[in-house]
């Protein structure tokens, strides 16, 4: 018997020392390939600060709170990627309090924006804007944000590959791209105001017409669609009878000039081209099964008194004075993209509400920097003339919480 007890001992001892071994190996195996950070990590982070096991997660919804750690970058560093105008510390913007806030989801915290873990989430992946200057805008806070702001050389110009050169005579390219080679990462812009498909027509007398066919998405996305991982597309603020008109754009569907009453309203053209656009790429994510897609709301203007060119001013600069809140149950503000995603596979990049707390945060009141003089002249330097722009935002800014938001639900 006491025998019959020893050799048990042993087995037992035996047994515990090579679970002891497997769990050693197992420890060292995780310590040289250690897991990456990942999706999950970051939906680990949601899940853990959700005030409830029930709650979600409702990124539209939610209040602005003071953070010391914003910007997320400085305006006056980030010259490699900002257009000049756009920032608003080098065009003598008085005031920054606008800066230090940031957004709190309903339901959740966003984890802290790091630009390492970012790019090393989007490695291999390409990161696409399409859409007007607001798109621009948004395009570049993000280089702003991969880069913290600094000069870095080693990122590439890559617009070649997607055929985003300038053309001879033009002012800039259609687009730029740009690759981070630590992690393959690239990033970019594709300038398509309206999100139609705009081909030249054949036409010798000036100016210059441009069919502009509503039920076609841009050439562009058509291309290069399987390129990307993650799409952001949005229009809003070109469909206007003067920019339409001014560009020379004339309304096509079914490859036939529109005539008569049918779209004749602005309105129900720019809703038309939002729901082609998104049936479009609905069906085509079946084919590309990694791409994410966002289609972000309007972005608000804030003209007070008058519109751009009747004098009218968003010369606010309290933050918040229109309140801090996003709160309630119902939908979106643009109900066009809202209902134009509903029931498809796109998500909705719900900005509109948020953004129209913040009034205090465009470049208007920013000064313009006067060009230099080809010649010399007599005429005496007057006071640099007053930005009066209510559309666009100061970077860094309103759109770096774009950013953040799509980010946290990629």
């Amino acid at each position: 018997m006491l025998g019959g007890k020893s050799y048990v001992l042993r087995g037992s001892v035996s047994l515990a020392l090579v679970i002891l071994i497997l769990f050693m190996i197992a420890l060292l195996v995780s310590q040289d390939n250690p897991l990456p950070t990942s999706f999950f990590d970051v939906k680990l982070q949601f899940t853990a600060s959700s005030s409830s096991s029930s709650s979600v997660c409702n990124f539209a919804k939610g209040k602005w709170v003071k953070d010391r750690k914003r910007p997320l970058y400085s305006g006056f560093e980030c010259k490699q990627w900002l257009s000049t105008m756009w920032s608003c510390r080098i065009m003598g913007r008085p005031d920054f309090s606008f800066e230090g806030y940031r957004w709190q989801p309903q339901g959740c915290n966003m984890p802290h924006f790091d630009r390492f873990t970012f790019l090393n989430r989007m490695q291999n992946k390409t990161i696409a804007f399409i859409g007007d200057s607001l798109g621009r805008q948004q395009f570049q806070s993000l280089m702003c944000m991969a880069t913290g702001g600094e000069e870095s050389p080693e990122v590439q110009n890559v617009g070649w590959e997607y055929g985003l050169v300038k053309p001879k005579g033009a002012i800039r390219p259609d687009g730029w791209a740009y690759r981070f080679p630590t992690t393959n990462t690239t990033i970019l812009y594709y300038w398509s105001a309206s999100l139609s498909d705009l081909v030249p027509m054949n036409n010798t007398d000036p100016p210059q017409v441009t069919a502009m066919h509503l039920d076609r998405p841009p050439a562009f996305m058509r291309n290069y669609l399987h390129r990307f991982d993650v799409l952001i597309l949005n229009t809003g603020h070109h469909w206007n009878r003067g920019k339409i008109e001014g560009n020379h754009w004339v309304m096509h569907v079914n490859g036939t000039r529109v005539e008569g009453e049918f779209l004749k309203d602005i309105k129900d053209a720019k809703d038309f081209t939002i729901h082609s656009v998104v049936k479009w790429l609905d069906a085509q994510l079946p084919l590309h099964p990694r791409l994410r897609a966002f289609f972000r709301t309007l972005s608000p203007r804030h003209f007070r008194n008058g519109d751009w060119n009747t004098g009218g001013n968003c010369n606010n600069t309290v933050p918040l004075s229109r309140g801090s809140e996003v709160t309630g149950d119902d939908g979106s503000v643009d109900r066009t993209v809202e209902s134009a995603v509903n029931g498809t596979r796109i998500k909705i990049l719900d900005i509109t509400a948020l953004s129209e707390l913040r009034d205090e945060a465009h470049i208007s009141g920013s000064k313009l920097k006067p060009r230099k003089p080809k010649k010399a002249s007599n005429v005496t330097s007057s006071t640099p003339p007053i930005v009066n722009d209510c559309l666009h935002w100061c970077l860094p800014g309103i759109p770096d919480t774009w950013n953040e938001l799509f980010i946290a639900q990629i």
